[in-house]
């Protein structure tokens, strides 16, 4: 299975929380990013976004067809969005969760490691993730909009 795990780009501050919309900035980031991940995603990647308005846009760069989850959600926690994406089953072949910090970072540290750590992902950036049968997961890449 690949798990690539997607914090939202660059937001407004300011609230309510859920209805943040992104920044120029965050835009270009968001663009920047899908664009290179487009080029490595199969065409039968689930995509799974958080109800936000700042992850939804930030799904919307990269594809049309995703689906909002707040498994994913800014309440969310990291066994929750290991559960929504399938992780570790290779049955899901390639997932994207568009999510939130710290929520992604704990997700990857709990798949990587067994536990749940405080890692950080930049606005933006993503975490890609694979597992095999008999394998121990692995990380594939870790890309921020400033290195594509």
């Amino acid at each position: 299975m690949q798990l690539i795990l997607w914090r939202h780009a660059e937001a407004e501050s300011g609230g309510p929380d859920e209805a943040r919309r992104l920044t120029a900035r965050g835009k270009r980031q968001a663009r920047r990013v899908a664009r290179w991940l487009r080029r490595r995603l199969p065409e039968n990647a689930r995509v799974l976004a958080s109800p936000a308005v700042r992850a939804q846009r930030t799904a919307r760069e990269l594809t049309r067809r995703f689906e909002t989850s707040a498994a994913v959600g800014l309440t969310a926690s990291a066994p929750a969005v290991l559960a929504a994406a399938g992780w570790p089953d290779p049955a899901e072949r390639t997932v994207v969760v568009v999510g939130h910090q710290p929520t992604l970072g704990e997700a990857a540290a709990l798949a990587l490691t067994g536990r749940i750590a405080p890692w950080r992902l930049e606005r933006g950036a993503l975490l890609w993730l694979a597992s095999g049968e008999g394998e121990p997961p692995c990380l594939r890449a870790a890309i921020t909009p400033d290195l594509v």
